[in-house]
């Protein structure tokens, strides 16, 4: 991670770390970096949008590129933005999952794919440097404001197509998924009932879609007898799912039922992940002829990695997921659809769920300065062999142990000041000890970088 660039674009408290000023450079360092071209622009809906997108597109045009503002818009409309009018590259104003109170910049790269962290270091050294490219007042970039709402619409239409009508409750987070999921799902033939769909920036529920902030979606689906509940983060990149019982669909679970569904779909293929994701989905997808290929956290490895490998379907378990039929960007509202088009192949979420193996899964997050991480890391990479007895050790991303019957990560968190602490275990007594030596382990850890 940079000085500005974390796992996930730059992603800071506004106005402390993230202020106009700043997005007003960052857009120069951008504009600089391309030399010129069309930039797509959007934000979500988090108060500080509308100030933040005003300076960085002020900054773009001043290098002499021209801008798309799309305005509000998911980051999945961005994606689609950029190929739907040709553009150089995308940007999103957003922090996706994270507290109101943040926002946050990231970047996108033609084929709808983030930038990689090569390329977000090579836009901070120009931020640095404040080595600015300036256009001349003949030269200044051109502003247009597009809509491309209806096209992603019907272009979706054209791969989802479904042939009963079924009863979704769609929960959009207050986020900007709500101007583009509900009409997607109707126009797909079913029956909408829409949760926090009012796009304000004071959002009534904690944005990661998961069992705790979506327990009113959960009810929701129960007592409408809903075939289904979709829910998003703030910036529509992920998705979360509850079944026609009102159960929430664990992470770990829906990700390996989408990627099940795309094996059957379009056949045998790698199915890419991360190394945070767990024995369930290896032992899911090998029946349908998939390989489970791990990479470092972040979309942008997922997407890299489908791009190089050409894989079948792309998923982190926190609901982010990449279609690469259909573009490279994490679409939750894309894979609302396809959720969809699963219960309208096989039948209810609530049945297709025992098809997949549970184990026990436990996450930790401790508080850690960011200044301490890298120590801490390096600390823990030293001691673990005395801790713990393991098969394998990967360390692409924070250090993974790994045996036949569990595994453990360890990783310092790009967007917060907190180190993680993932594991998975086939019995909760193991999950337990496991955990408990690692929360210690981390403990000392921080408290001695």
């Amino acid at each position: 991670m940079g000085r500005y660039f974390g796992t996930s674009g730059i992603r800071e408290v506004v106005n402390e770390k993230l202020t106009p000023e700043l997005a007003l450079n960052v857009g120069k360092a951008i504009g600089t970096y391309l030399g010129g071209g069309t930039v797509v622009v959007g934000m979500d809906t988090r108060t500080s949008g509308e100030m933040l997108r005003n300076a960085l597109i002020s900054g773009l045009l001043s290098t002499g590129v021209d801008v798309v503002d799309i305005g509000l818009a998911p980051t999945p409309l961005t994606g689609f933005a950029i190929g739907l009018y040709g553009a150089d590259a995308g940007v999103t104003i957003t922090a996706s999952h994270n507290p109101p109170q943040y926002n946050g910049i990231k970047v996108w790269q033609p084929n709808g794919m983030a930038y990689t962290p090569e390329m977000e270091a090579e836009i901070e050294a120009i931020l640095e440097s404040g080595n600015f490219r300036r256009a001349g007042w003949n030269e200044i970039g051109s502003l247009r404001r597009a809509d491309p709402r209806r096209e992603y619409v019907e272009r979706a239409l054209e791969m989802v197509e479904l042939e009963g009508s079924y009863t979704v409750v769609v929960d959009s987070g207050n986020g900007a998924g709500s101007i583009v999921s509900p009409y997607l799902q109707r126009e797909l033939g079913n029956r909408v009932l829409s949760l926090n769909s009012h796009p304000s920036g004071f959002f009534v529920r904690e944005l990661e879609p998961n069992a705790k902030s979506l327990e009113a979606l959960s009810r929701a689906v129960a007592s409408l007898k809903a075939d289904v509940g979709i829910a998003h983060d703030g910036d529509a990149d992920r998705i979360g799912v509850v079944d026609d019982g009102g159960n929430f669909v664990e992470y770990e679970v829906i990700l390996s039922l989408m990627a099940g569904y795309m094996l059957r779909k379009f056949g045998r293929g790698q199915v890419i992940t991360t190394v945070d994701a767990g024995l369930a989905l290896d032992d899911y997808v090998r029946s349908f002829g998939g390989e489970v290929v791990r990479t470092r956290v972040g979309d942008v490895a997922v997407a890299e990695e489908l791009a190089r490998s050409g894989g079948i379907f792309g998923g982190e378990p926190s609901g982010t997921w990449i279609i690469p039929q259909w573009n490279l960007t994490p679409d939750g509202i894309f894979a609302g659809a396809l959720v969809l088009e699963m219960i309208d192949r096989l039948g209810p979420l609530s049945e297709l769920v025992k098809e997949v193996p549970r184990y026990v899964t436990l996450r930790a997050k401790i508080p850690c300065p960011n200044d301490k991480k890298a120590g801490a890391m390096r600390i823990i990479e030293r001691e673990v062999p005395g801790i713990f007895y393991y098969d394998r050790l990967i360390d692409i991303d924070g250090i993974r142990i790994e045996t036949a019957d569990w595994w453990i990560l360890f990783r310092p968190s790009g967007t917060e000041p907190i180190m993680r602490i993932t594991l998975e275990a086939r019995d909760e007594k193991t999950a337990r000890a496991l955990m408990e030596r690692a929360e210690r382990l981390v403990r000392e850890a921080i408290g001695r970088a």
